[in-house]
């Protein structure tokens, strides 16, 4: 698998066999400032992207805030994209991105975005996928993604 571009940090992740981080070298973006670690594996036609809850990731009732959730689940778009497909991730765009919140995310369990790649064109790439915290269903979503214009 080849490495992201340069504003992706993604490399193994010592004592986790399989997992890699998938984390932005600059460290004032959304995606190290709110969500905070984070890791990925893939597992057959499947990435799981994986976020470990802490405080600042919940609501009034101490369960993950729906923001968090779907912003997981946003971000495991584009990781779907590098790990399954090798496309560059970092300068594509959501354009669409349907969320069905099944059930509460518990503080105390990893939560992961496991998703898969429905089609590929050649500019988009639609995905679905589940929220998870192990055999806990969390959301169910669906979305499209246009990929990046080639560098001029």
């Amino acid at each position: 698998m080849r490495a992201p571009p340069d504003f992706f940090e993604y490399k193994p992740v010592p004592d986790q066999p399989g997992w890699y981080t998938w984390d932005m070298k600059d460290n004032t973006r959304f995606n190290t400032q709110v969500m905070g670690p984070m890791m990925v594996r893939q597992e057959g036609n499947k990435c799981r992207l994986r976020m470990l809850p802490e405080r600042r990731h919940s609501n009034l009732q101490d369960m993950i805030h729906g923001a968090i959730t779907l912003s997981l689940i946003d971000i495991s778009l584009f990781s779907a994209m590098h790990v399954l497909r090798e496309s560059e991730a970092g300068m594509a765009v959501t354009l669409e991105l349907s969320t069905q919140f099944i059930g509460a995310g518990r503080m105390d369990q990893p939560l992961d975005a496991v998703v898969e790649v429905m089609r590929e064109t050649g500019r988009l790439m639609f995905m679905r996928g589940e929220v998870v915290q192990e055999d806990h269903l969390v959301a169910a979503f669906s979305g499209l993604v246009r990929k990046a214009s080639p560098r001029k």
